[in-house]
């Protein structure tokens, strides 16, 4: 009874550790718990500061990057740990277009729209960016073609803290204009996971630059 017990501990402490925890010290490219998001006005980038969700390079998931304190925070391959809306006002002030053509009621008939998204990931140890086709894996080895979709008002209303979805989204800032909404947890079209001989836990540079 004893050792049972241990092990529901330990899993409740896993389950409900903190994804800030051990990276106070950490800063990649600029990025960091204290400063989480940089604007780079001559290469139309904004850098977010986050980290490898495990969980997901097993698991497939339909988000690429959340904000940790968002509603749907632990359900993304990464955390985020920049508000979504201060990244939605970074790449506006960066003059990037906004498709604003994702409707709940016509999503899953809709591709996203809006400016290309490069999107890169750095870690500590990285020699270089990797690019988000290489770190994330679609069982269909189509290429993720992210948009700058916009929805801020949406992502203010529901706060979901989406980032980067993986199926084009009438909520996440930007996400993917490869498939339309409900690709992934409805139609089962696809699945997402991390890779995992790339990724691991720890704190990582997110690059999202407009093209």
């Amino acid at each position: 009874m004893k050792k049972l017990l241990l092990i529901f501990a330990a899993l409740f402490i896993v389950g409900c550790s903190n994804p800030r925890s051990d990276l106070s010290n950490v800063n990649i490219e600029g990025v960091s718990l204290d400063n989480p998001l940089l604007v780079n006005s001559d290469e139309r980038s904004v850098t977010v500061f986050g980290s490898v969700n495990e969980k997901y390079l097993g698991q497939s998931t339909r988000h690429a990057v959340v904000f940790d304190e968002g509603k749907f925070g632990n359900k993304a391959i990464f955390y985020g740990y920049a508000n979504q809306l201060d990244f939605y006002k970074a790449l506006i002030d960066l003059g990037a277009k906004a498709g604003n053509n994702m409707f709940k009621p016509t999503a899953s008939k809709t591709n996203v729209e809006g400016d290309k998204i490069k999107v890169e990931v750095k870690w500590e140890g990285a020699n270089r960016w990797y690019d988000i086709n290489e770190v994330i894996i679609d069982s269909n080895s189509k290429p993720i073609d992210m948009r700058f979709g916009g929805n801020q008002k949406a992502s203010s209303q529901l706060q979901t803290g989406c980032i980067a979805c993986l199926d084009s989204c009438p909520v996440g800032i930007i996400s993917n204009h490869t498939y339309t909404y409900e690709a992934v947890e409805k139609r089962k079209e696809v699945e997402f996971r991390g890779n995992p001989e790339l990724l691991s836990s720890g704190g990582v540079a997110i690059k999202f630059s407009v093209i």
